[in-house]
């Protein structure tokens, strides 16, 4: 005895399928964490970008925009240095974050990349006097939420 298999099912099939392979390509890309608002540096604002790699390593991308130069802090600095937070390894030093303004415009803006093979659960800038430091000095400008 043969069995039809109505046109709409399998289409419902297809479709489920396609949505199944769309969630998990989504899942595996990266995941985006914006700081939560500086009372250091109050206008301040920014994002991290952390995606797993094929290595099995951690890419992250800071970017961030209306920075203070560290010299103007409260408390002034020479620098900024981004740190990574972890489940197993403890507070990482990421490196020194780069800052720039530009051309036409006045706004401090700040970026870096790093591969890390820790994965992060919390990321953090401090404003320090050297880059190569291997704690934080305690002085957080901006800091996001545990993700």
């Amino acid at each position: 005895m043969n069995h039809v298999i109505p046109h709409f099912t399998i289409k419902k099939m297809v479709n489920s399928l396609l949505l199944l392979l769309f969630v998990l390509l989504i899942a595996s890309c990266s995941r985006k964490v914006s700081f939560t608002t500086s009372t250091v540096v109050p206008a301040a604002e920014g994002k991290v970008k952390v995606k797993k790699d094929k290595n099995d390593n951690y890419a992250v991308d800071v970017d961030v925009k209306h920075l203070a130069e560290p010299s103007r802090l409260p408390q002034p600095k020479a620098l900024y240095v981004v740190w990574i937070e972890t489940e197993r390894n403890g507070v990482q030093n990421l490196g020194q974050l780069n800052t720039s303004s530009g051309l036409l415009s006045s706004t401090m803006k700040a970026s870096m990349e790093a591969v890390t093979p820790y994965k992060p659960t919390r990321l953090f800038i401090t404003g320090e006097t050297v880059a190569n430091v291997q704690y934080p000095g305690g002085y957080i400008v901006l800091d996001t939420s545990v993700f």
